[in-house]
């Protein structure tokens, strides 16, 4: 995609249980992973105890929000059954939202039964990496259940999607993928909506980085934008190192992203990411 951005009329506020998010500043959503294979937090998190000391330990560094996730979408990994994504997420989160009754908390999964479990339960935002394409009652759920929606760009499955990087123009696909879906929630009346152009799924290294340099374009449909860039493979892949040791360019990563208008950042390490955003915030009260 090419010529100059438009600067768009952009809903800069999303209802979450009843508290109003402002995202006219940049917002940080902790992980919080209660997998054993994500790909690279997976097991830390796995027991009560743990998964109630990693809550605090992100509150305590400043997010915003909190993504709770019970089923690992790295490329390749093991799909499971919605009773083992359940087994995984809900005590865990009974046990957050008794502990922490003012987090807000989103919960990534593609299925609509957890979500509704979910929100039941209090989350307050769902984050869906297929954007309903995994489970067609997603949307129609999300509407009932009356939850600010996250959806990410992806094309076939954690299992498939690397090999489903073929794109002719990645920037204006993605657009269009996320004005289709757009359109179809809000004629069930969805209007609190995040778009995520879903870093790393179905895409290569360097479509990963035109997206990245892109990222203003997303913002055209009048929506929050969420980034997903933390301690990824286009990241240490780049730097010919690991996701253990990709901190310092995440922190990159994720500057170029605020720079480029993204709304959210979502991220493993989060004391890192609100100094991030702490400085553009000032550079743009300086202009």
């Amino acid at each position: 995609m090419t010529g100059k951005n438009t600067v768009f009329q952009q809903k800069s506020t999303l209802n979450v249980r009843g508290t109003l998010l402002d995202l006219s500043k940049p917002k940080i959503m902790g992980i919080l992973n209660l997998t054993p294979d994500s790909f690279y937090d997976g097991g830390r998190n796995n027991s009560l105890d743990d998964a109630l000391k990693k809550t605090e330990q992100i509150l305590s560094e400043g997010a915003d929000l909190i993504d709770i996730g019970a089923y690992s979408s790295r490329p390749g990994a093991e799909h499971i059954s919605e009773e083992t994504e359940s087994e995984r997420l809900i005590p865990v989160l009974r046990a957050i939202v008794s502990e922490f009754p003012d987090a807000l908390l989103s919960i990534d999964t593609f299925r609509s039964e957890i979500a509704r479990t979910a929100v039941n339960e209090g989350a307050g935002i769902i984050n869906d990496i297929s954007a309903g394409s995994m489970d067609p009652e997603m949307f129609q759920t999300i509407a009932n259940l009356g939850v600010p929606y996250i959806m990410m760009h992806m094309k076939g499955t954690p299992q498939t999607m690397g090999s489903q990087n073929d794109y002719e123009d990645i920037t204006t696909e993605v657009c269009q993928y996320f004005a289709y879906r757009i359109q179809k929630l809000k004629n069930l009346g969805v209007n609190d909506l995040i778009v995520d152009p879903g870093f790393g799924f179905a895409k290569n290294l360097e479509q990963n980085y035109e997206i990245l340099a892109n990222l203003e374009h997303l913002k055209s449909a009048g929506h929050p934008v969420l980034a997903a860039l933390s301690r990824k493979s286009m990241i240490y892949k780049l730097l010919e190192t690991d996701a253990e040791h990709a901190l310092n360019g995440t922190t990159a990563a994720n500057t170029i992203a605020l720079i480029k208008g993204a709304n959210i950042l979502r991220v493993h390490d989060v004391k890192e990411a609100t100094e991030v955003v702490k400085i553009v915030n000032q550079m743009n009260i300086q202009r």
